[in-house]
């Protein structure tokens, strides 16, 4: 991207987004009939591309740099090697260079910022370099490419939750496809733009694979690709939405018996197994989970929370008090971390105009999550959570994960980006809430 922006940079994005949209509105022509949720197709797919504009704009004019553009940089300087050696390209990209990629390059090619050695970062490169090259070597159409690719796990999350409650079109695709935090965090040149989309791919094919029975390959493949990138570029994505599934599959199992007094008495027993399978298949996963392992995950979180309450932060840090690595002192903090996940910033949080339009979103869920409190007599609200197996899974899924940022981020700069992939599953989750309330009172809110 250089120093400044170049006539280049301003004249090729366009002419991608034209023939992206020409694209796109051909795809929801061909499937609008047979799939009214297609109206919002084409306009899902605008947002994101400019979010991942957005991003783009904000870090080079506000930040003066930062992670997305390393990472076009590094991707950029890859392409770069790839005209001039070829082996050298195929050896830093795909193989293991053993610590000497960076004698590859020169002043001609450009150096990178990501190497091997971080291997969770260079995994997003490798994935961006043929992105950076389709695109011209362009920085706004490298982002707009990106947020095209990653759109299709988005939309699959959205379709998933439409099949399980098909007349919340427009609230789903709030949830899905619109939510603020995501479009901008989520759609652009950043790891989160492709651990969000494999979110969306690894929900769908589990969805369809365990929970409708369709034992197509295809959806077992979705899940595998989806698991393989989690654990390449963010590791404790996968750590919060394992458990969280297989509790949903054995809550479907138990809500599919019949009998009540039967349900009552082997409920329990089958989410108490589901429980276990899933701690039990993180301790086998260990490796592959590196610092994220069940046995390593507490101290880390003790290290990590600790370092980023530190003073260069700069105000724009929170602090939930005091733990350690024992599961009892960290068992004390999930209230205070679970709001801080969820609901902060919040506008007495604001130091800055990029946090006040979080704060503004968190704002409208913290109200709509007390409305419908209050409107379901709080043990209501629980009890129509647990009554529907897709709902107790947003929420599980949603409350775990942001147990888990809120107890190990204390920066709100950190946290606003890192809390994303919980955003469409808490959304949803209260928006089906709402829902089942209406059906269930005959009254229409109108929060």
């Amino acid at each position: 991207m250089g120093n400044s922006l170049s006539i280049f940079d301003i004249l090729i994005p366009p002419i991608y987004v034209i023939a992206i949209v020409l694209f796109a509105r051909t795809i929801k022509t061909k499937n609008i009939q047979q799939h009214p949720e297609y109206t919002f197709f084409v306009k899902g797919l605008l947002a994101r591309m400019i979010g991942a504009c957005s991003l783009g704009l904000i870090y080079y004019f506000y930040y003066g740099g930062g992670d997305t553009i390393n990472y076009f940089e590094t991707a950029n300087a890859y392409v770069n090697l790839a005209f001039k050696n070829s082996s050298d390209f195929l050896q830093g990209w795909l193989g293991n260079a053993e610590g000497k990629e960076y004698s590859f390059f020169s002043e001609e090619t450009g150096y990178p910022v990501y190497y091997q050695r971080d291997k969770h970062s260079f995994f997003v490169v490798r994935l961006l370099i043929p992105i950076v090259f389709l695109s011209c070597q362009n920085y706004f159409t490298s982002a707009i490419m990106v947020s095209v690719v990653t759109y299709a796990g988005l939309w699959k999350l959205y379709q998933t939750f439409l099949n399980a409650f098909p007349k919340l079109q427009k609230e789903l695709a709030i949830a899905c496809l619109f939510v603020p935090s995501c479009l901008f965090w989520g759609s652009g040149i950043i790891k989160d733009s492709f651990t969000l989309s494999a979110v969306g791919w690894f929900t769908y094919g589990f969805y369809h694979f365990f929970i409708l029975k369709l034992r197509k390959p295809k959806f077992a493949l979705y899940m595998s690709l989806a698991a393989f990138i989690l654990l390449a570029v963010k590791p404790y994505i996968f750590f919060a939405l394992l458990p969280g599934s297989i509790l949903y599959l054995s809550n479907n199992m138990a809500a599919k018996i019949d009998n009540a007094f039967l349900r009552f008495l082997i409920a329990p027993l089958i989410l108490s197994l589901g429980g276990i399978t899933g701690y039990y298949v993180l301790l086998k996963m260990g490796d592959n989970l590196g610092q994220y392992k069940v046995d390593r995950v507490l101290e880390k979180a003790v290290i990590t929370q600790q370092d980023l309450k530190a003073d260069y932060y700069k105000g724009n840090s929170f602090d939930i008090g005091e733990f350690d690595a024992s599961v009892g002192s960290v068992i004390s903090k999930a209230p205070v971390a679970i709001f801080a996940g969820i609901f902060r910033p919040g506008l007495w949080d604001v130091r800055n105009p990029v946090m006040l339009f979080s704060a503004l979103e968190n704002t409208y869920l913290l109200l709509l999550t007390l409305f419908l409190l209050f409107k379901l007599k709080f043990f209501g609200f629980f009890a129509l959570i647990r009554a529907h197996p897709m709902v107790m899974f947003c929420m599980l899924f949603s409350v775990f994960f942001a147990f888990s940022v809120g107890l190990t981020v204390a920066n709100f700069g950190t946290l606003v980006r890192l809390r994303i992939p919980e955003l469409p599953f808490f959304v949803a989750g209260i928006f089906i809430l709402r829902h089942l309330y209406e059906v269930q009172t005959g009254k229409k809110l109108k929060f």
